[in-house]
């Protein structure tokens, strides 16, 4: 009797939340094959989308998200259309909606859309035939980048199961740490949340009882496997929360004195972009123990396995 295959099962990745352990192994898995054909010498393409559309909708600025995306897209052989908001209707008064419905009258297969507000991609999902990415959201979710965290752990680690890992900063204002959190604990993962009591909100206990929650840092690094360190977002209001950037230097500031407190093995993530001097120091974020640069060349093969999976849920895995 042949095996069952795996069935991606879902149609959009709205966020991390609705994927089980199974589904995220699966996109990992997926993109280690993809991995595969990103390091060939020559041709570093695959004909896995040809004749596919993909829309890159960004109403938000991005420099790896967008770049990675779109990489991924011609690695797959797709046709893109990359839409640039401050020329489109939307600057004379168009709605999310009416531009999406004009979109939709093109018949792309795919739409990658970045947003400032929270639920803009399951409005579009409700509207479109399109799979919708997405690509981040004000402060909600950013999944791509919580399952290219993922694999780089994996990949570095060989596992997610048992790992500890603190995630440091401003919690408050990061779609990074949620989709993390759902990820992370869905795999077995230990989190520790770290920082400004006010910038660490207590009630995501709620939602995920397990993690922990310390204001010290330098109590934390030492049990951890990774930390991954986050920007403070003072465009989303962050210095109101904070007494001011000395003080947060100063307590949570990833530098070499804390480094020394870590276990020597430690992996550093950031997700970018970086606040050199702030949240961590150059010393630390070009040093032997970071991982940053690897996030963001994991970010195509995941994006790859992502936009192939929404298209292909029976496709073998490429290449």
């Amino acid at each position: 009797m042949p095996q069952n295959r795996y069935v991606f099962p879902h149609r959009h990745l709205l966020g991390i939340e609705p994927l089980s352990p199974e589904d995220i192994t699966h996109i990992l898995d997926q993109a280690r094959a993809f991995e595969e054909v990103c390091e060939r010498p020559e041709i570093k393409i695959v004909p896995a989308l040809r004749k596919r559309l993909i829309v890159n909708l960004f109403f938000e600025n991005s420099t790896r998200t967008r770049n990675s995306f779109e990489i991924a897209e011609k690695r797959l052989s797709a046709e893109i259309i990359n839409f640039d908001a401050d020329t489109s209707s939307l600057s004379k008064g168009e709605t999310l909606i009416d531009t999406a419905l004009n979109l939709e009258a093109m018949h792309p297969d795919l739409i990658v859309m970045r947003h400032s507000a929270p639920g803009a991609h399951a409005l579009l999902a409700r509207h479109m035939k399109a799979s919708i990415v997405n690509a981040g959201d004000g402060a909600h979710e950013h999944p791509t980048q919580a399952l290219l965290d993922a694999y780089t752990l994996r990949k570095r680690f060989g596992k997610l199961e048992g790992l500890r890992i603190a995630i440091v900063g401003d919690i408050r204002n990061s779609r990074v740490v949620r989709s993390n959190l759902w990820l992370l604990t869905k795999m077995g993962a230990h989190v520790t949340l770290v920082g400004p009591p006010t910038l660490v909100p207590r009630e995501l206990k709620a939602t995920w009882p397990d993690i922990e929650i310390t204001h010290d840092l330098d109590a934390a690094l030492p049990s951890q496997d990774a930390v991954m360190m986050l920007r403070c977002q003072f465009e989303r209001g962050t210095g109101a929360f904070i007494p001011g950037q000395g003080e947060y230097v100063r307590f949570f500031q990833l530098n070499a004195r804390r480094m020394g407190l870590a276990r020597p093995d430690v992996a550093v993530l950031h997700p970018g972009p970086i606040n050199r001097g702030v949240e961590i120091t150059s010393e630390v974020a070009d040093g032997p123990n970071n991982l940053i640069l690897d996030q963001v060349t994991n970010g195509v093969p995941v994006r790859m396995a992502v936009l192939y999976l929404l298209c292909n849920p029976h496709g073998e895995q490429v290449p």
